[in-house]
Formats: C-alpha cells, structure tokens, sequence
C-alpha cells in the first residue's frame, strides 16, 4: 500500500488565517501599556474604537483578516462619517485600527498592514473653541457659597488655565510636586512623561487658600491619599467630578455647553500665542509629543484676528 501523502504544510499566515481577530484585542492592550507606554486613557480610548470595529467586522460577510482590503476599511470609515462624528474622532478611530494591524503583523498573524493605506481625514479646518481672557476671569470668580468646596473649585479652574494641563494631569497631581513658593508644579503627561508648567499669582492664591481652609477638613477622612485635589471624602478628584465643576461655573457665566476642561488648554494655549510665546516653547508647556499638534493655535489666532479685522476695520 502505497504510503500517504501529507497535505502541504500551512504557513503561519494561512494557519491563521481564520482566527477570530477578537482573540487579539487583550494582547494588543497588553502591548500598548507594556511596550508603547501608553496612559490609562488612551488605552481606554483604543479600547473602545477597537471594539468598535470589531463589532461592525463580525457584522460583515465572513473575512479573514488576511482578506481584509481597503475597500473593506474604507467602508468602515465611511460608517463613522454617517454617524457625524467629528475629524478628529474619525481621525482617532483611523489610528487605533492602524496601531492594531501594525500590532498584527508584528505578531505574525498578517504579512503586512493594510490599513497603513488608509488616509486620515483632513483636520485642518478643525479649530478647538476658546475663551476670551475676560470670560475666563469671569469663570475663576464663579465657584460661590452655594458650592460644597468652592474654594477647592476655583483653585481647579485656575491651575487648569494656569498650567494648560489636560485633566487627568490635574486629579493625578500629588501634593508634593507642587511647589507654591517657587511658582511651579511637576505634572505626568502622556506616555509618563513629566514636565514642569507654571503657576501664575492667581493660581499660587487659589491654592494656597484652599489648602488652608478646605483640603484640612477632607485629609481627616482619609489620609492616605495624597493628591492635591481630594473629594468630601478625601480620595482624589475624579475627571468626571472636574468636568461637572467646569460646566456648572461655565454655565453661571453664560458660556457655550460646549465649555469643557480642554476649553481652558485651548485658552492658555491661544492666549500664550497671542502674547508671543514661541510655538517651540509652547510645544514643551502642553506636553506635545508632534509639533504639528502645537500647530494649529497658529490656526487658532489668525482666526481670531481675522475676525477681529472684520469687525473693526472700516473696510472689513
């Protein structure tokens, strides 16, 4: 009897080729924290979009992943446009699934990234919202006694447009890496990188007030944690509670519901271009990896000036 002939051997990349592409999803977040470095929140963020998609590719007529074309991305592109989703959120959706193809061949489990040919989607036209130095005084002065804490309010509302931090660097600040005398504190940025931003006198005085007659009373019931902001029961702050804190004070002044922490960023960041600061400088005080996110304030107050212009030239 003649012996049988073994089938041809597989490579990996068809031994895998019908894998279920979930498979990957808790390695890949592994990856991003281990090897990329990245913080909680954006792991989160690439979480999410990559549940997302492939929530929508187990809908799809059945393909593996060594299949997938960029007909078949783009589709998914275009179901996030249907939705009116912002460019910048499209743009983040674009990116976590690049990272996790890229993540993919890297494993092996493709030949190579398809989704590498994928254009990300204009966001040149996108000019984040900002607040005009005298909205913004209006807001530090709006925490009041009908507050809890308004004293712990308002020195919040003042370190965010004092530093431009984002607001996870804000909660996450412990209490020994601000440096009040010397008028300067040490944050954690993306990646766990740290940086040192400034605190201006309006800052320094929020501060220094709350600490003597709030942040005492808060320690007594829990005093392990040593964050700068705390809640009513001495934990730290949490980003959802300094969200809610700058959308009731905005709305006090009247302001936009779109007001948000990353307003008062967006504020410090125009305000400091508009008083000269180089864009270099500025590119370390916001804690940008890419220039070319520090960038778009250039876009930002030439807006403003051109509205400007309209309004008050006799020929605008």
């Amino acid at each position: 009897m003649p012996p049988r002939k073994r089938p041809p051997a597989k490579s990996k990349f068809q031994a895998r080729k019908h894998a279920d592409p979930g498979e990957h999803l808790e390695p890949f977040l592994n990856y991003l924290e281990a090897e990329c470095g990245m913080a909680v929140n954006t792991i989160s963020a690439y979480h999410s979009d990559i549940v997302q998609f492939l929530a929508w590719y187990g809908k799809q007529e059945p393909l593996p992943l060594s299949d997938v074309d960029l007909k078949f991305l783009s589709s998914y592109l275009e179901k996030l446009n249907r939705r009116k989703l912002a460019a910048t959120t499209v743009a983040r959706h674009l990116a976590s699934i690049k990272l996790f193809f890229r993540y993919l061949v890297l494993e092996g489990v493709l030949a190579e990234s398809v989704a590498d040919l994928l254009n990300s989607p204009k966001l040149w036209k996108y000019l984040p919202k900002v607040l005009s130095p005298e909205k913004v005084n209006e807001l530090l002065m709006a925490p009041c006694r009908e507050d809890r804490y308004p004293l712990r309010d308002r020195a919040i509302l003042a370190m965010l447009y004092a530093t431009g931090c984002r607001v996870t660097e804000i909660v996450s600040l412990p209490l020994n890496a601000v440096k009040l005398d010397e008028g300067y504190a040490r944050c954690i940025g993306k990646g766990n990188k740290e940086r040192m931003v400034s605190l201006n006198p309006v800052a320094v005085a929020a501060v220094e007030t709350y600490l003597k007659h709030e942040r005492p009373a808060m320690v007594k019931r829990n005093q392990t944690d040593q964050s700068l902001f705390l809640n009513r029961g001495g934990k730290q702050l949490s980003r959802i509670m300094v969200w809610n804190i700058v959308k009731k004070n905005a709305a006090r002044i009247g302001c936009s519901k779109e007001v948000s922490p990353h307003t008062l960023r967006h504020s410090f960041a125009t305000h400091m271009m508009a008083g000269g600061a180089e864009i270099r400088a500025l590119q370390e005080l916001l804690g940008h990896a890419n220039i070319r996110t520090t960038q778009i304030y250039t876009h930002v107050e030439h807006s403003r000036l051109k509205t400007v212009h309209q309004m008050y030239h006799p020929r605008g």
